[in-house]
């Protein structure tokens, strides 16, 4: 079995060196999915929310908290991104906003907590503009879709039917 990596032989947490690693290409896709009443679907599908565009501010914001994840992750390192995406689907016949957020990073650490933060973040954005008409929004499946580069190469989460 490995050993947890931000933990030292004592047990006491410590930040991973990554001095010694390649510089590679690594990209992380992450998802999450913000269910709520159909009336509140209504408004983000008809762009009528009286608070504005609210999935142009949650991109936005999901954006921005990849690019601060080191700040609310305590043990991350400060990536230079190259591109942080968010994407948004509407199903309205479940009332759900389902997100996709993609991270880039040349560099020698994962996008993985950055891609994470990006859609949780952003899932967060759109409870926040829409809680005034549906405080039971429930935000689920945050969730790693897939992460390629670095020594450990690709992994992809294997399909359950219900993504």
């Amino acid at each position: 079995m490995s050993r947890l990596t931000h933990l030292d032989e004592r047990g006491a947490a410590h930040m991973v060196d990554v001095g010694g690693k390649t510089v590679t290409e690594r990209v992380a896709v992450a998802a999450a999915t913000v269910t709520m009443q159909a009336q509140t679907m209504a408004l983000l599908e008809q762009g009528a929310h009286q608070k504005g565009d609210v999935l142009a501010v949650a991109r936005v914001a999901g954006i921005q908290a990849a690019k601060k994840c080191s700040d609310l992750i305590p043990l991350c390192h400060p990536l230079l991104l190259n591109a942080v995406d968010i994407d948004f689907e509407l199903d309205v016949p479940s009332s759900a906003v389902h997100l996709r957020g993609c991270c880039r990073v040349s560099g020698k650490t994962g996008v993985e907590m950055e891609a994470l933060t990006a859609v949780t973040v952003a899932a967060l954005t759109i409870y926040d503009m829409c809680k005034a008409v549906d405080r039971g929004m429930t935000i689920s499946r945050v969730t790693l879709l897939e992460k390629s580069g670095g020594k450990s190469g690709t992994w992809k989460r294997a399909a359950t039917g219900d993504e």
